[in-house]
């Protein structure tokens, strides 16, 4: 009853009962006291007691209700309000029972003025004065008198109760519906903030696929590029030079030709394969431990190196990403070993194990440091060996290859020990993702 907040239920009654309803007790005071005031006084009675009190009561609803409409807002104030006025009802019924006609005013007051349960207080208090002015003519000297006043009283309190109850149950039913409709309402307002969320994510997650595509077709094609054309030109030069230094041996100048003129094909054909990200030519009709056999038979026939190549374990399908990734590495392991490495002799390794598929590549030939030289370009000085593909891009794309299928690559070295090249990848069944 102290809360001094607006009521739901005042602004239930106040769309229902309108300005004219206002009005309605000072209307229903006046008419009975016009009417009863000069009966009174042609009987003889005295009037100007009750006159007074009729002022009195409309002097207290104009200051309390009328002239204060803020006021309306605080339950303690009315609830002092409607206690004097029925107070003066009562004063008023007892004096003349005809001034229970008023008693409807304080069921207006009681109704919108009051919350839950406080009306029924207020409710009960002007049905026990209207219930009196009723039992007025019924005589309350035995017990058959006060038997009737009281049930008059309650056949008052008791329907206007149940009407006031009823009322705070509609409340409580449009109570629940504004607030399952605000819920709704947030609801709403949050799914739509979240799909704006969500589209804005979905447009920048398209960004961001859109951007790794292009970034990893050109890490791609910068593979394929350097595994082909770059390892094919540096071979046609090889073999250009050999044959300008062979030009009066019309035999090693045509052999060296026929060699350059070959790899111009191969590297020609591998690089349309690589434009249409096809499996390398060395894998289309054989296995990856033929595939090898096959590379390293030409690449020692090129260079003059022996190598040795051997298959160990069982072979098995692999998925052609992992067959194109081994191809690759030792196709580069070799291009180093021929360009850097000077030594007599190469073997190369494919093992298959039980839950990884290996190669090896190793040499016996100059070697390096790998700590002395660290990612950054090759010394060519004197003081040294150079480092395979040191500063290129030959061990960068070698290690993306194998890693992009959960896989490691180790490169070990020292000077004058040769160098081994290592890579294992995972064994996954063929026709399994990376």
């Amino acid at each position: 009853m102290s809360d001094p907040t607006p009521r739901t239920r005042q602004d239930h009654w106040t769309r229902r009962l309108l300005s004219p309803m206002t009005l309605m007790p000072y209307v229903l005071l006046a008419a009975v006291t016009c009417v009863r005031i000069p009966s009174e006084r042609s009987g003889g009675e005295p009037f100007a007691i009750n006159l007074a009190l009729c002022a009195l009561t409309a002097a207290w609803m104009l200051w309390m209700f009328t002239l204060h409409p803020a006021w309306r807002e605080r339950p303690r104030v009315m609830g002092l309000f409607l206690a004097v006025l029925i107070g003066l009802m009562a004063i008023l019924v007892i004096r003349d029972p005809w001034f229970g006609l008023f008693t409807p005013a304080g069921y207006v007051y009681s109704y919108r003025l009051l919350p839950w349960p406080s009306e029924l207080a207020a409710i009960s208090g002007v049905a026990i004065v209207a219930g009196t002015a009723q039992a007025s003519p019924v005589a309350k000297t035995d017990v058959y008198g006060v038997l009737a006043y009281l049930v008059v009283v309650a056949v008052n309190v008791g329907p206007f109760c149940a009407v006031a109850w009823l009322g705070r149950k509609a409340e409580e039913y449009d109570e629940l519906r504004e607030r399952a409709l605000a819920e709704a309402r947030e609801a709403n307002r949050r799914l739509e903030a979240s799909m704006a969320e969500n589209a804005g994510l979905q447009q920048q997650l398209l960004a961001q696929a859109r951007e790794a595509g292009v970034s990893d077709e050109r890490q791609r094609m910068a593979r394929e590029i350097h595994d082909t054309l770059a390892q094919g030109l540096t071979g046609i030069v090889t073999q250009l030079q050999a044959a300008e230094q062979t030009a009066d041996d019309q035999a090693l100048w045509r052999r060296h030709l026929r060699a350059a003129t070959r790899l111009a094909r191969e590297s020609l054909s591998e690089a349309r394969r690589s434009v249409h990200a096809l499996r390398p030519e060395a894998l289309e009709a054989a296995r990856l431990g033929e595939a090898l056999a096959g590379v390293g038979e030409r690449w020692s026939a090129l260079h003059g190196i022996p190598i040795q190549v051997t298959t160990t374990g069982t072979a098995r399908p692999m998925p052609p990403e992992t067959d194109v990734a081994l191809l690759r590495t030792a196709q580069e392991a070799l291009a180093n070993v021929a360009k850097h490495a000077g030594a007599t002799k190469v073997g190369l390794t494919l093992s298959y194990l039980e839950n990884e598929v290996a190669l090896d590549v190793r040499d016996d030939g100059r070697g390096f440091a790998p700590d002395r030289y660290g990612d950054g370009p090759a010394d060519t000085g004197d003081d040294g060996p150079r480092r395979p593909d040191a500063g290129g891009f030959g061990l960068v794309a070698m290690r993306q290859r194998i890693e992009s299928l959960a896989g490691t690559l180790q490169v070990e070295s020292e000077p004058g020990a040769g160098t081994a090249v290592s890579a294992c990848i995972p064994a996954a069944p063929a026709g399994a993702g990376a």
